[in-house]
């Protein structure tokens, strides 16, 4: 039996997975409106990859009403969509649908599954009143962590950059039939899948590689070899890094990466824009709670100290505040 996915957040990350199932013969929706909407309603999903542009179909709603039970909901929307777009993910999820979060940052879900003294947490600064939770329970949730770049040169088109990786997993740890169903569904449409024993450590690591780069260059303007090639810089982002680690380990998530090691490989990419740099110069909201404000939460409760992500967090806050992408009373 052919699958049913649907894809809420039809951007770049939504639309590269969207047109990558479609385009290896999964049955793919879309939640879509506006300049998107109509674009993939008249040409389809259009991917552009390897040099080629690969076009798949989609069916495309405005509300979950238009849409058969969906054994698969992939949210693949920025942080601060996901007040808005959760009644209609939950509208979406039947008895037996899988909520696939491929989002950055922190979860409103991190702790729920994650053995230890913070099990169970909730994080305030993602989700203050319990909205979101009570919208989609755990319970139907699998985590996706992505590790590549792709952009949307204009509505409706993906522009594919680097990396191929996703890794997937339960937020209880483990494995599950609904799981490595979905991993294999993703492998056959062409991601290099790796299923993960316990996907909170991989959303850690990949927080503590990109917390620094994407707030920095929103703040400056700078590509990545900008920031890296500043000394001072340099070590900041190092002192920032330092003390997610130290956070990472007090709840069980330990990185094993120096950070050296890992600015070396963010230097290989070469002079890229940060996803959160081109949501500023496109006048979107950007991620600063997922990325800056929940380990600064999680830290507190840890009883870390955080100076360098305190001073980073209010630098960045005070910025998208001045350029209306943040609101005045978070």
């Amino acid at each position: 039996m052919t699958m049913k996915i649907c894809i809420v957040g039809a951007g770049a990350v939504g639309g590269l997975i969207g047109a990558r199932l479609a385009h290896a013969g999964v049955d793919v929706s879309a939640i879509a409106r506006g300049a998107t909407a109509a674009a993939l309603r008249e040409h389809g999903w259009r991917l552009e990859i390897g040099g080629k542009t690969i076009t798949a179909p989609v069916r495309v709603a405005r509300s979950p009403s238009e849409l058969a039970p969906q054994d698969y909901v992939v949210i693949a929307v920025k942080s601060p969509a996901m007040l808005d777009v959760a009644p209609t993910v939950r509208a979406l999820v039947q008895r037996e649908t899988t909520v696939v979060t491929a989002m950055n940052g922190v979860p409103w879900w991190l702790f729920h599954g994650l053995p230890g003294d913070f099990e169970g947490l909730p994080l305030a600064t993602i989700d203050p009143d319990g909205v979101i939770g009570a919208a989609i329970p755990v319970e139907r949730v699998v985590g996706a962590v992505v590790h590549l770049t792709c952009s949307t040169p204009e509505p409706g088109v993906v522009r594919h950059g680097v990396g191929n990786r996703l890794i997937v997993g339960e937020p209880k740890g483990g494995s599950s039939a609904r799981l490595l169903a979905l991993a294999e569904m993703l492998r056959e449409a062409a991601f290099e899948v790796e299923v993960s024993p316990r996907i909170q450590h991989d959303i850690w690591y990949k927080l503590w590689g990109n917390m620094t780069m994407n707030p920095i260059s929103a703040i400056t303007g700078a590509t990545a070899d900008r920031i890296l090639d500043d000394a001072l810089v340099h070590q900041f982002c190092l002192d920032v890094m330092a003390e997610a680690a130290a956070i990472g380990d007090a709840i069980g998530c330990p990185i094993a990466q120096s950070g050296a090691d890992r600015m070396a490989v963010t230097r290989k990419l070469g002079a890229f824009k940060t996803s959160m740099l081109q949501d500023v110069e496109a006048g979107k909201p950007v991620e600063i709670d997922a990325l800056l404000s929940a380990p600064r939460e999680i830290g507190a409760r840890a009883g870390i100290a955080t100076p360098h992500l305190d001073t980073l967090l209010g630098l960045a806050r005070l910025h998208t505040r001045v350029h209306g992408l943040y609101p005045e009373s978070s």
